[in-house]
């Protein structure tokens, strides 16, 4: 099969960061799916394991961490699915990955693809709505307010991947006031037709404006990058007894601050339950097969902005650098081979 591998990490910039290779077919055991990928969506996740990820040698690495395709083949203790379904995952981080055209994944974590998306816009959607969904509902825990704080949830960076879904699912699965912040006038614009009810710019100090709307400070905070440099301004906008919760990868993130208001902090990680075949692990798969419904539904949009061509070394690397650039908005897409 063709895939896009590499086998010791670096720059985007260097030739062989991300190289076309011919691998063998994977075959399904157990409850494993074989699917054939037709479009991948590129995440932070990838760039930062090509940048970063120790080891190399003479194995082939593929990443890909967003896909949608075709059942192939299945395990034999495969039950929820069947040859021939169209499906969407994200697939695990410690197994080869989406950009290659078959792949191996466990049913649990795999949902329906949207009837009414092609590959591409479907491809968009796996990752960032398991991650904010696990992050809004399980660790946030929305429905479960914050005594004295305002019905409202702020989310840090609206315009990514992440805030692109969020904002979405908030919408249609609550009542919460809606806050998101961005920072250029087209993500300010991509975000207010996503639903936000207002929008603050997170390159400016967030409290002020977060307290100008007259709505009080919000009980919950989604933070979805620069959390350490942020957290000074989040603990001055967020109620007593708020919640935060993040997804980025500081370095280091002195809490201590927030002890004050008893300010409870929550990690997600969409990769964790997969990764350590939690008992819980096939909400993933049920959430996935509910946010299609919510797309048929016309609840929910996909967040897909830009389509950068079949699915190769050469356009995967162009795809790393727009994510490493910190300016994508939504997501980038390839199909195809």
């Amino acid at each position: 099969m063709r895939a896009v591998a590499f086998k010791h990490p670096g720059p985007v910039g260097r030739q062989d960061s991300l190289v076309d290779v011919e691998l063998p077919d994977p075959v399904a055991t157990g409850r494993d799916l074989l699917v054939r990928v037709h479009a991948v969506s590129v995440n932070p996740v990838d760039a930062k394991v090509r940048a970063g990820m120790r080891g190399g040698g003479e194995d082939w690495r593929v990443l890909g961490f967003d896909a949608a395709g075709v059942v192939e083949a299945t395990g034999p203790e495969v039950t929820g699915f069947k040859v021939g379904d169209h499906v969407m995952y994200a697939g695990q981080i410690d197994r080869p990955g989406s950009n290659a055209e078959l792949q191996l994944v466990d049913e649990r974590i795999v949902g329906a693809k949207p009837a009414s998306l092609d590959w591409a816009a479907a491809a968009a959607l796996p990752l960032t709505a398991i991650t904010a969904w696990e992050a809004l509902f399980d660790k946030l825990d929305l429905r479960r307010p914050v005594p004295g704080a305002a019905r409202a949830v702020f989310v840090l960076n609206g315009a990514g991947g992440v805030g692109s879904i969020a904002i979405q699912l908030l919408r249609a699965l609550t009542d919460l006031t809606v806050v998101a912040s961005a920072s250029r006038p087209e993500t300010k614009a991509w975000v207010e037709q996503l639903g936000a009810h207002h929008v603050v710019n997170h390159r400016e100090p967030m409290a002020p404006q977060i307290e100008a709307l007259g709505i009080g400070k919000p009980g919950h905070v989604f933070s979805t990058t620069h959390t350490d440099d942020h957290l000074p301004d989040i603990n001055r906008l967020i109620a007593p007894q708020g919640k935060l919760c993040l997804i980025d990868d500081p370095k280091t993130l002195d809490i201590m601050p927030l002890k004050g208001k008893a300010i409870s902090v929550h990690w997600e990680l969409m990769f964790t339950r997969p990764l350590f075949k939690t008992p819980d692990m096939a909400e993933q798969g049920k959430l996935l097969t509910e946010v299609a419904r919510l797309v048929d539904a016309g609840v929910v949009r996909s967040t897909m902005t830009e389509m950068m061509g079949s699915i190769s070394a050469e356009n995967l690397r162009r795809a790393h650098a727009a994510i490493e650039s910190g300016t994508a908005c939504g997501k980038i897409v390839l199909a195809g081979w």
